[in-house]
């Protein structure tokens, strides 16, 4: 008898799992709750820090590897695997697996945009706390978390359309991955969440003796479009604001009806029936 393919599913959070304003994610919860009873692991997918996915991991119960910042880094609960991957390091009861620049690279990179463009720019270290409470509704504590960044850096342009295809040109001349999110550009190294999905696939395949793995990737905007190419199965969840993000891929793709984690929801639902998990 052929032992059955084991199941992956990676999600963004802001707009997918977690509804786009309020950030709830109690429509999924008895979904997530299954998945864990089932043995398929939740990987928390996002541009949000380490010090944010840890706060809702907490929360959820969720005890599985999560991917940090568009893919900057992929941290595991230390003893997760067997062993520990190769090129990752202990940090405290983590393993953590980098992958991209620190943080101070990219701000000194925007620090010397400064001069040609002036406050068209704003980004989390420089408009603060408060700045970031403004533009995300996040409460005081939950917009500090925001800004513990270690990677990465999120930017909101103000100036005109064409000035802001010039800044996006400019940082990405530097060296900059500079993807759009749903209220930010993240400026970023060279990575993806895509990407991180491959190297995590990888790693959990050779550390579970398979040679294949049937994930799902859900997500909502742009800067999901790599991790939602790469994945077996793509999960486009339904927008409030925007379209569903533009995909290289034809097949293998559910579109939720429904938004946030009411379509999160929906779609792994699909997603387990048509592989014959649920009954």
């Amino acid at each position: 008898m052929t032992a059955p393919i084991p199941r992956l599913v990676v999600t963004d959070l802001d707009g997918s799992l977690l509804d786009h304003d309020s950030y709830d994610y109690s429509p999924a919860k008895p979904l997530l709750d299954r998945l864990e009873e089932e043995g398929i692991p939740v990987v928390l997918a996002s541009s949000k820090t380490r010090a944010e996915i840890q706060f809702l991991r907490n929360e959820l119960g969720n005890r599985h590897p999560y991917i940090v910042e568009n893919g900057a880094a992929v941290i595991f609960p230390a003893g997760y695997l067997p062993a520990m991957p190769d090129g990752a390091a202990v940090d405290g009861d983590e393993w953590l697996c980098a992958f991209a620049p620190p943080r101070a690279h990219w701000l000194q990179v925007l620090e010397g945009l400064r001069e040609q463009y002036g406050d068209e720019f704003e980004h989390f270290a420089h408009g603060g706390v408060d700045w970031i409470v403004e533009q995300t509704g996040l409460d005081r504590a939950s917009a500090a978390l925001a800004n513990q960044r270690d990677y990465s850096e999120p930017v909101s342009f103000r100036g005109e359309a064409s000035r802001e295809s010039a800044f996006v040109s400019a940082l990405r001349a530097a060296g900059a991955n500079v993807l759009r999110g749903g209220r930010f550009w993240s400026v970023a190294g060279d990575c993806d969440k895509g990407r991180a999905l491959v190297w995590l696939r990888g790693v959990l395949a050779a550390a579970w003796g398979v040679d294949t793995v049937a994930d799902l990737a859900a997500g909502d905007s742009q800067n999901d479009c790599a991790m939602l190419d790469a994945a077996g199965t793509a999960l486009l969840v339904r927008s409030p604001v925007h379209d569903f993000p533009a995909l290289t891929r034809t097949a293998g793709v559910i579109h939720s009806a429904q938004y946030g984690p009411q379509g999160w929801a929906e779609g792994v639902s699909q997603w387990l029936a048509d592989a014959g998990s649920m009954d």
